[in-house]
């Protein structure tokens, strides 16, 4: 059974509304903070958990919306200011277990990661899904690291690659298959595995190395 998380929300945006209608979905509870009153008027379905109006970062607030009990503190307004000085104070003040930040400057992302904050760098995030959509259309980017330097792409094996050895496809430092999913089950690629027919592959592959995956699927 899933543990159930009480996860505080600084912001209720696009990205905050959205999270919190989902993690309400899976069973957790919630609750928001924002400094706009009028964030909280909403057309469809309302959360059920209690939203609090003021700064994401105001001590007095954040308690209120139970961070000293909080598993997860999320800082998604669009100030990036806002959103550092919020997941610091819950982060090193409150010690919330699990802190994630919204940044958009990439610079200001990386180094509050070195620091312990999971972030989102949003710029870094869209741009490099963009670039991979439009340089690379044959291959469905999955997710992103870092600063875009490494992605996981996912696909569906080509006729020419079907009976040969997973590690064929390979190239060290390059390209690594993590995970092959057959007649909708997953599969840790292992000594001995071939692919077959209709497999869909999740590929991790360094930016620079994407032109040599396409080759090798004969794109």
């Amino acid at each position: 059974m899933q543990h159930r998380m009480h996860v505080v929300i600084g912001g209720y945006g696009r990205v905050g509304r959205y999270l919190a209608h989902m993690l309400e979905y899976e069973g957790h509870s919630v609750s928001v903070i924002d400094h706009d009153v009028y964030a909280f008027e909403e057309l469809e379905t309302d959360i059920m958990g209690p939203k609090f109006d003021g700064e994401v970062f105001d001590r007095d607030v954040l308690e209120k919306a139970g961070i000293k009990r909080a598993d997860c503190f999320a800082a998604v307004t669009s100030g990036d200011n806002s959103n550092i000085v919020a997941a610091r104070i819950a982060k090193n003040y409150y010690r919330v277990p699990n802190v994630i930040a919204r940044i958009y400057d990439p610079r200001r992302a990386e180094i509050y990661r070195t620091l312990g904050i999971n972030t989102v760098a949003s710029v870094t995030w869209a741009s490099s899904r963009l670039l991979s959509m439009i340089s690379h259309p044959e291959l469905h980017s999955e997710y992103t690291f870092g600063n875009g330097e490494m992605e996981m792409m996912e696909f569906r094996v080509p006729v020419n690659l079907v009976g040969r050895h997973y590690t064929e496809f390979e190239v060290p430092g390059e390209i690594h298959v993590t995970c092959i999913v057959r007649e909708g089950g997953a599969i840790m690629p292992v000594p001995g595995v071939r692919f077959d027919k209709d497999d869909q592959l999740y590929v991790i592959v360094v930016r620079e190395s994407v032109g040599k995956l396409e080759r090798l699927l004969g794109l």
